[in-house]
């Protein structure tokens, strides 16, 4: 059984992280169908929305602590058997660092279904998707500190958006864990639901946005982060453009027909 699974059904992908038995750790096998499953949803006009998941009783534990410690995948190639510095950081940037990279090329709503423990890297791959649904049991942790190692995936960059700089850097600094209400309540998650209904309401989350109008929602997405890093006027420079767009097309007839005859949309 391969380490990940990637399947589409009527337009939602899964990705399903499946080293059950390590928590879902990483592996370097893991690393690289997921980056060939981003890869497929980025350039696929047929899937709407993704899901991640974790296979077992845990999301993802991060970085498998056996592999680093072995030194595995962070060799330059298979005959290397000197980790250095520099190894791992290009190991870094071949492998997990590309997931932000292409999840920020992604315009599809992106879901991160937690269940059990989100710690280290596995909860910044969380971050980083759109948005957070986390199981009542559900732990989170950003838990460097506690093997010496600085986040080496993004979580600088994705956890004081999210939090602002002062939680994160406690969230870092300490390794605290965090219950899933604790974490909604400081902007970490978006919903915080029953263990044992977790799998079904975000199925249905994301068959409602599967359901909505595609062109409209993905542009929503590309608005709402290009705008953290542009002016006003850029801003409704491009926002202008997404309407011109839309109001031409199919959809937008569609809901504002249905809202005079006062009905419920087609593509809902």
């Amino acid at each position: 059984m391969s380490d990940l699974h990637f399947e589409v059904r009527d337009g939602i992908a899964q990705i399903i992280l499946n080293r059950p038995n390590a928590m879902n750790a990483f592996s370097e096998e893991m690393l690289d169908l997921w980056i060939d499953a981003l890869q497929t949803v980025r350039d696929s006009n047929d899937i709407r929305v993704v899901i991640v998941k974790g296979n077992g009783k845990g999301f993802c534990a991060g970085g498998d602590m056996k592999e680093m410690g072995a030194g595995r995948g962070f060799y330059r190639s298979d005959e290397d058997r000197v980790t250095t510095g520099l190894a791992r950081k290009n190991s870094l940037w071949k492998k997990v660092q590309r997931i932000p990279l292409l999840l920020e090329e992604i315009d599809q709503p992106v879901i991160a279904q937690i269940n059990g423990a989100a710690f280290g890297a596995g909860l910044d791959m969380a971050l980083m998707c759109d948005i957070r649904i986390a199981a009542e049991g559900a732990k989170l942790s950003e838990s460097y500190t506690k093997v010496g190692l600085v986040p080496g995936d993004g979580a600088a960059y994705f956890l004081p958006r999210i939090v602002g700089i002062d939680k994160a850097l406690d969230m870092l600094w300490t390794a605290k864990v965090l219950t899933a209400n604790e974490a909604k309540e400081m902007g970490l998650v978006t919903f915080v639901i029953a263990d044992d209904e977790l799998e079904g309401f975000t199925e249905n989350y994301a068959k409602k946005l599967a359901n909505g109008p595609q062109t409209a929602i993905r542009f929503i997405k590309r608005a709402v982060y290009q705008n953290q890093t542009m002016s006003l006027r850029s801003s409704l420079d491009m926002i202008s453009s997404f309407m011109a767009i839309t109001t031409e097309l199919e959809d937008h007839r569609e809901g504002v027909k249905a809202v005079t005859e006062k009905r419920k949309p087609k593509f809902q």
